[in-house]
């Protein structure tokens, strides 16, 4: 099979930037283009009641902050794809699930593999934290290469 377009998820962490320089390198070698995209967690639920524009500030707050965090990730990633010459589309959204947002994007926007890192926590980090790469990998139908 022939990939041609890579779906992405970085977070800005040191291990996202594993999966820039190694989805780099393979888009290279396959002549694919790649899907950057940041999955924003939606904004934390308040518990008791909140004015509806004390709520619209929150929210906007929580825009701009997840813009501010996205945007330089994308920046620096696509900066890096268009070095190396590979085409580059990057894109963030706020997002209720992230492992369901990766395996959306990956469809809605033609992927045909996931690269991913994952921490390797192990079985209790896996309790405690939970495994977005875990999860995407059941739930895509998608090829995914994990980065360790």
């Amino acid at each position: 099979m022939s990939y041609k377009r890579l779906l992405v998820p970085v977070d800005g962490s040191d291990l996202s930037q594993k999966a820039i320089e190694a989805s780099i390198g393979l888009a290279q070698q396959l002549g694919a283009a790649i899907t950057g995209f940041v999955a924003e967690p939606l904004p934390p639920v308040r518990p008791g009641p909140i004015s509806a524009q004390a709520l619209e500030r929150e929210i906007a707050e929580h825009e701009a902050l997840s813009a501010a965090h996205a945007r330089p990730v994308l920046e620096r990633f696509e900066s890096a794809a268009k070095a190396a010459g590979v085409p580059f589309h990057g894109f963030y959204d706020q997002v209720p699930r992230i492992d369901k947002a990766i395996i959306d994007t990956a469809e809605s926007q033609g992927c045909d593999l996931i690269v991913m890192v994952t921490h390797g926590r192990g079985a209790f980090g896996e309790f405690l934290f939970g495994s977005h790469t875990k999860a995407v990998l059941a739930g895509s139908r998608l090829p995914l290469l994990v980065l360790h």
